[in-house]
């Protein structure tokens, strides 16, 4: 069995010593780590060195500016996507122990699985009559389906990629599971869930985003996109996100072709979010 790994960073060495020590320690044999560096401040790109030569780190692209995620992810998938599975841990993130062993042997045991994900919320945003209706049973394995997964701590089985391709122009990861799911994949969190701290969450234990100075400065990049103003409102974010994905339909018709795309836009324009929900 052959796992391959992509990691990219971007100027938080705090981060990232954490991140990649976690990642590398959970690596087993099978797995090979690459390491993709967006231009950092020399502080985060001294953290990669450290690392350069462990057993498990295959390669290492100290990339010349931020090619944020889409060339990235691309260049891994082309160049390293012939094994049996590829998943992304981001440099903010502290997966589990278990996660690689966990997710493998769902996959081995049920070939229908797609990509399947760590959960990066907390234990207390589980509401189980939300869930409920997501939580299916597969062979002697259980997943809290939905049409995408989170981008980090995921791991998806090579074959996708041969048969989808790689992301599109403007295609977020979101959509390309989406498109996965609307070719029979089934997509989602592994339940009981795989918790895995996302340092970026100010209620997770070893976030930096203490203060209004710290969330200034470290401010996330999706904060940044819905106009989170304030370390408050970003937690209250994180927790009403979690519950949304315990909500959401993963039906991919839900999602996909003319009439979805023209209640989204509508909905827009009413400053209201699209939100299938389960049936």
């Amino acid at each position: 069995m052959k796992i391959r790994v992509l990691m990219i960073s971007f100027n938080r060495a705090a981060y990232t010593e954490m991140a990649l020590a976690q990642l590398c320690k959970t690596a087993n044999d099978n797995v090979e780590i690459y390491l993709w560096d967006n231009n950092s401040n020399q502080e985060t790109k001294d953290v990669i060195k450290k690392y350069e030569h462990h057993k498990n780190v295959a390669k290492v692209v100290y990339n010349n500016k931020n090619d944020r995620l889409r060339v990235p992810t691309n260049w891994f998938w082309e160049n390293y996507g012939d094994c049996d599975f590829l998943g992304k841990v981001d440099d903010d993130c502290l997966v589990p122990d278990n996660w690689v062993e966990s997710l493998t042997k769902a996959h081995d045991d049920v070939p229908g699985f797609g990509i399947l994900g760590c959960w990066h919320y907390l234990q207390e945003d589980f509401i189980e009559e939300y869930a409920s209706k997501k939580i299916i049973q597969f062979d002697h394995h259980q997943v809290m389906r939905n049409c995408w997964v989170g981008g980090s701590g995921y791991l998806m089985k090579g074959e996708i990629v041969k048969e989808l391709g790689f992301l599109r122009e403007r295609e977020s990861f979101t959509d390309y599971c989406i498109r996965a799911a609307d070719k029979g994949y089934v997509n989602g969190w592994y339940f009981p869930f795989l918790y895995q701290e996302h340092m970026d969450d100010p209620r997770a234990l070893h976030t930096g985003i203490k203060t209004k100075e710290d969330f200034d400065k470290l401010v996330p990049l999706t904060a940044k996109n819905f106009g989170v103003k304030s370390v408050a409102d970003w937690a209250e974010w994180m927790k009403k996100d979690a519950r949304k994905l315990q909500l959401f339909s993963y039906d991919p018709s839900d999602f996909l072709g003319f009439w979805p795309r023209v209640r989204r836009k509508l909905l827009k324009l009413c400053k209201k979010e699209y939100l299938p929900l389960v049936k």
